[in-house]
């Protein structure tokens, strides 16, 4: 699909201003600014946060209701429950309050709901069961904020729930004991966009600061914080920044057992954001893809290294499960799409029989990439669909499902991710609607836009402007990886990689030459020749080859020069 190249308009003056009062390059200040970050202490916040930078927990709605029920929790020993999300930032949030809560003598249980058999949230029967078993006070972690039914149910049992969650509330809240949501609509947080591990660390801060503890006590679990917010795909500034670039450092020495040998069992021999998305969520996600959530939180809980290296390697087996499901899928919606006119569509909703909904949301992603579509894919078993959703920039998904309410039995998300589950028979009609929805945004019209933080010459591609631009690490949502471009480079060798996938090239300009790679661009081959001259638009970074570092280029788009 063709992209339209659009470069971010650039202030010289303030580049130089912001360059000379923080000793850094143009080239770094041109990159601030096009992320918005302008200001004195912001500049210095995001180049050198510091733990003292965490805003003040107690102005999040609820906190101090929230804190004072869970300091009488652990002074009556209260039997206590946690209720959390089977993802990694779920996953996260329940081993933070686990540990913090079992370290003030609070010793709480977890329940996390599987995928397969209940899905998403809260549900009655696990309510049912966890009163049941006579537990009287509930927090949820990265989830709840939905569950205004299964609340009620937990007050009729004598159950009082504590809600912590970062997702979007629906028109009324749950009646709960406390509800701390960063994106409540009354919500008066300096910050929206913490994950739920970012609150449940916000909580835990709360509570150190309510009981006079030692900061310690809350910050030592910034490197489980640091990975469910990572993984969670949260924008990485203000105070998810913080939590990233400190969580990292504690990430390279940290004391959890089955962190340790998990990042181990990635091979990534750097440990940075890079090394969390694509090794480490995989694997925890894929125990909950395939109905095994409880063995990730058991990793981050066991203190025993055997143990702690069985289910790693079981990670690494439901993790290449799922890559066979989901390829498997994959193949089999492209097929269907091609019975339609995809250029005709706002969008795409496909459902299968027996699809395997624990892995749909990562083909709908792909999809989405492939087609800059909003999709929709739904597993149906038992005449029940259960999806899950992507989209595009410009088309809200969580609003788009709202104003289709009355087709689904229940949805939830974000503006860029849901998940929804409906009858079989409403299906086509809420396709129908569904693309009626995208038509009148005119999604259809919608064109792939690179936005390009600057260009430069072969004077700037070198290992200094590479190291100038690690400054930005850790980058993530609201924080990517820098877009160079490098005009009028001669195509010296064109090739592809890993049967047609990737493209790679070495390209010339003048008498130097750079090496650059294209992932999934291997399509590409068929459109250049040997001698063409080409514009690239990528990032910069260094490939360690034969113990030999080169700057490489890691190309996101290419056409020919004009």
């Amino acid at each position: 699909m063709k992209k339209k190249w659009e470069y971010l308009e650039q202030d010289e003056e303030l580049i130089k201003q912001i360059a000379t009062k923080h000793n850094i390059s143009e080239l770094l200040a041109k990159i601030l600014i096009n992320r918005g970050i302008t200001g004195e202490e912001e500049i210095e916040i995001f180049l050198n946060p510091k733990r003292n930078n965490f805003h003040n927990p107690f102005l999040l709605n609820d906190m101090e209701k929230a804190v004072d029920r869970i300091i009488k929790a652990i002074e009556t020993k209260e039997k206590t429950i946690i209720y959390g999300d089977y993802d990694v930032d779920g996953i996260t949030s329940i081993t933070v309050l686990k540990k913090f809560l079992n370290e003030r003598g609070l010793q709480v249980d977890y329940y996390i709901p599987n995928r397969l058999d209940e899905g998403y949230g809260l549900n009655d029967e696990a309510i049912k069961k966890i009163a049941e078993q006579g537990y009287t006070l509930m927090i949820t972690v990265d989830c709840g904020i939905s569950g205004i039914e299964e609340v009620k149910k937990a007050t009729s049992y004598g159950i009082e729930t504590i809600i912590t969650d970062h997702h979007e509330q629906l028109e009324t809240l749950p009646e709960a004991y406390a509800i701390v949501n960063p994106k409540r609509k009354d919500n008066t947080y300096p910050f929206r966009g913490l994950a739920g591990v970012g609150v449940v660390f916000k909580v835990i801060q709360a509570i150190s600061q309510k009981l006079n503890l030692d900061e310690k006590e809350y910050l030592k679990y910034l490197d489980i914080v640091c990975i469910g917010t990572i993984s969670d795909i949260v924008p990485l500034v203000d105070e998810n920044r913080v939590i990233a670039k400190l969580g990292l450092m504690l990430v390279k020495c940290t004391k959890n057992i089955g962190l340790r040998e998990l990042i181990k069992e990635t091979g990534y021999k750097n440990v940075d954001s890079f090394m969390v998305s694509f090794g480490i969520a995989p694997r925890i996600n894929a125990c909950g893809r395939m109905g095994k959530q409880e063995e990730a939180l058991e990793l981050f809980l066991t203190d025993d290294y055997e143990k702690a290296c069985t289910i790693t390697k079981n990670l690494n087996q439901y993790n290449l499960q799922r890559q066979e499901i989901e390829k498997n899928i994959f193949d089999q919606a492209i097929e269907e799409l091609q019975k339609e006119n995809i250029d005709n569509l706002n969008s795409i909703v496909l459902a299968g029989e027996n699809w395997h909904h624990g892995v749909i949301g990562i083909v709908a992603s792909r999809i989405t990439e492939k087609y800059f579509k909003p999709t929709i894919l739904i597993g149906i078993e038992n005449q029940i669909g259960k999806g899950s959703g992507r989209s595009v920039p410009g088309f809200d998904l969580h609003d788009a499902l709202a104003q289709s309410a009355e087709y689904l039995e229940k949805y939830g998300g974000h503006e860029m991710a849901v998940g929804l589950s409906l009858n079989k028979d409403k299906i086509k009609d809420f396709k129908i609607h569904f693309e009626q929805i995208a038509k009148d945004k005119n999604v259809k019209s919608i064109v792939p836009v690179i936005k390009i933080d600057c260009e430069i010459g072969k004077k700037e591609l070198n290992k200094q402007t590479v190291e100038q631009i690690k400054l930005l690490e850790p980058f993530g949502e609201k924080n990517k990886p820098p877009l160079i471009s490098y005009k009028n480079l001669k195509i010296v060798s064109i090739r592809t990689l890993s049967e047609g996938k990737h493209l790679k090239l070495m390209l010339k300009d003048g008498n130097d030459t750079v090496n650059a790679i294209g992932f999934n661009l291997g399509e590409l081959i068929n459109d250049y020749l040997i001698g063409d001259k080409v514009d690239v638009v990528g990032t910069l970074e260094i490939n360690n080859y034969n113990c030999e570092e080169q700057i490489q280029i890691n190309i996101k788009d290419m056409m020919k020069s004009i």
